[in-house]
């Protein structure tokens, strides 16, 4: 009997029905308080309780997204991040062009709008950069592309990438 029982696994569900069940409980408490009733702080007690789960399950609500995966995006590091409009992406040495561009997309959809500060134009810049070694003891920062996007967006269809053909030049000939 239970299999055929449909269980909603969106949270939306789940908080509109808290949601309701708080403002029961609060009608139910007021009503309560007004004809003094002696159970009156124990309702208010679930009123309270009720409204903590109505908000947690808000706020999970919110938080869970689904992740969007580009396939050839590489593993990157964030090195660094004003909250802003810069970004910077470590990538190893060896990653090719398409690579670097599915990593870059990547980067951009992964990169959450919430919480940065806006800027006059609104876009942030990712860069993705490698570090070459061109003679023992020296180490080179390389940036072998970009991607812009909206600062509040996490659609994929928003991000423009363009690579430095001329940084891939310095690569190649460091390699060989």
């Amino acid at each position: 009997m239970l299999e055929n029982l449909p269980i909603p696994t969106d949270l939306a569900v789940y908080t509109q029905w808290c949601g309701i069940l708080t403002l029961v409980l609060l009608v139910i408490t007021i009503l309560a308080f007004l004809l003094k009733w002696g159970l009156r702080f124990r309702l208010f007690g679930a009123t309270a309780f009720a409204v903590v789960l109505t908000v947690g399950f808000f706020g999970l609500n919110l938080g869970l997204f689904k992740h969007i995966a580009i396939p050839g995006a590489v593993r990157y590091t964030l090195v660094f991040d004003n909250a802003a409009d810069n970004v910077v992406l470590a990538i190893p040495p060896e990653t090719t062009r398409s690579q670097v561009e599915a990593t870059l997309r990547q980067a951009a959809i992964d990169i959450s709008p919430f919480g940065r500060l806006a800027m006059q134009d609104n876009m942030v810049t990712i860069r993705a950069r490698t570090v070459i070694h061109p003679e023992p003891g020296l180490s080179l920062p390389l940036y072998l592309g970009e991607a812009k996007k909206p600062s509040n967006s996490r659609d994929p269809e928003n991000i423009t990438v363009e690579l430095f053909p001329d940084n891939w030049d310095k690569l190649s000939a460091v390699d060989s």
